[in-house]
């Protein structure tokens, strides 16, 4: 989606709540558009910005098949709020589902895209604190942004030192949301490049020969051919000509490049 069709989609959605919008430029060059949004404070309306880029609709590619566009999950046992939040996020072109619980969220399947969490922290049953650390158990990489009318210092710190994106207290400025969830949704993008350019690679380690794989061990441990050759007992010539099949298998252009390949694969250095 770029810019024309990202404002055409804010411009459309504004219009129900008499908005108005104009372009400017970021700190960083970036276009922006601001659009007015009711308040989720006192009903006023707000001048907003949000920054569209790749996080909106991100097309990765994996197993065959690219992901959904961002989603912002919305959890909070207030329903007017949680309404009201939901609007909100709608309004700069997200996709948005809301829940009244953690158990309700954890009722609903994750969709293979980023994605981010507006979660209350006062929540009936399973508080957001509480959930935060089940999630981080379950190993679920989904950013936080918690909101509360309740939240104290070392709450927020505790929050915060999880990986929580922000720790936002109730009335909040809408403005201040939008970034949050702005800087989750980036956050999360770029974990699922790196999952999936992970994935690739482990991908083309797989079609190395048992063989292949034990000279890249020995090669990214800093081991010359004659080194490789004296420890596993075969002939120099044969080194090479594994090591040749493995810089091509890789795609590595470089020895370098073959290093960082091991460091991400976590390919297990022989003990020397």
């Amino acid at each position: 989606m770029n810019l024309v069709q990202w404002e055409r989609v804010v411009s459309e959605q504004s219009v129900a709540l008499g908005s108005t919008r104009g372009r400017g430029q970021s700190l960083k060059g970036i276009p922006t558009s601001a659009i007015a949004v009711r308040s989720l404070v006192d009903g006023s309306y707000n001048r907003v910005r949000y920054r569209p880029a790749r996080r909106v609709r991100v097309a990765l590619m994996t197993n065959g098949r690219s992901t959904e566009e961002s989603i912002v999950f919305i959890v909070d046992d207030d329903a007017s709020l949680r309404e009201g939040v939901g609007r909100l996020v709608r309004s700069v072109g997200l996709r948005v589902e809301l829940f009244a619980s953690a158990r309700d969220f954890l009722a609903h399947n994750l969709p293979n895209a980023p994605c981010c969490l507006v979660l209350d922290v006062r929540l009936p049953g399973l508080s957001g604190l509480d959930f935060q650390v089940e999630l981080a158990k379950a190993n679920i990489r989904i950013p936080i942004v918690f909101m509360t009318g309740h939240g104290d210092i070392p709450m927020s710190v505790k929050a915060m030192k999880a990986g929580a994106v922000e720790f936002l207290t109730k009335p909040f400025r809408d403005q201040d949301l939008l970034d949050a969830i702005q800087v989750a949704l980036e956050r999360d993008t770029r974990r699922h490049e790196e999952e999936t350019a992970v994935s690739l690679l482990r991908a083309k380690f797989q079609t190395l020969t048992a063989r292949e794989q034990e000279i890249m061990a020995y090669v990214t441990a800093g081991l010359l051919n004659k080194q490789i050759a004296g420890e596993i007992g075969i002939t120099e010539n044969t080194v090479k000509v594994h090591r040749g099949n493995v810089t091509q298998k890789m795609g590595a252009k470089s020895l370098a490049e073959l290093v960082r390949m091991a460091d991400l694969l976590g390919v297990r250095r022989p003990e020397l």
